[in-house]
């Protein structure tokens, strides 16, 4: 199953693609790793933003978007812009988006670790939280059936 871990920062989502076959992890190249919002105010960059993420799922045939939630208080509480930008995923029709919340990730990543360093991943630090979220969701998937 391909998968795509997604964190929110400022006004990008940040992507990381994850497959997982025969109980094998693979990350696959992708055309970009984040995604941005140009102007949250405006209805129709909303919808551009949408669209976007749809294409770049449809066309690396991502089954689930796997979002990190952002907290809704707290020191490391998410801003309106996260909330719109998670809430626009959600309310699209293309999309089968499943909300992980960061006391889940770290549960599943405390009982089923990576078994490298993150940095040999080959991915951006930037994207370390979107790809905890993706293996997160992959690892509880596994070990759930």
């Amino acid at each position: 199953m391909r998968v795509c871990g997604v964190e929110f920062k400022n006004n990008e989502a940040i992507v990381c693609l994850l497959s997982l076959s025969d109980g094998l992890f693979d990350i696959p190249d992708c055309r970009t790793s984040r995604i941005t919002l140009l102007d949250s105010n405006d209805r129709q960059n909303l919808k551009d933003f949408q669209f976007s993420f749809n294409k770049l799922m449809t066309d690396y045939k991502v089954e689930k978007v796997i979002i990190n939630q952002a907290p809704m208080k707290g020191k490391f509480s998410g801003g309106g812009l996260a909330f719109k930008m998670e809430a626009t995923l959600q309310l699209s029709d293309e999309l089968d988006v499943v909300i992980m919340t960061a006391p889940e990730v770290k549960e599943v990543l405390k009982r089923n670790p990576l078994g490298i360093p993150f940095k040999e991943t080959g991915l951006k630090e930037f994207q370390q939280a979107a790809f905890n979220t993706a293996y997160a969701y992959q690892q509880r998937e596994m070990f759930a059936s």
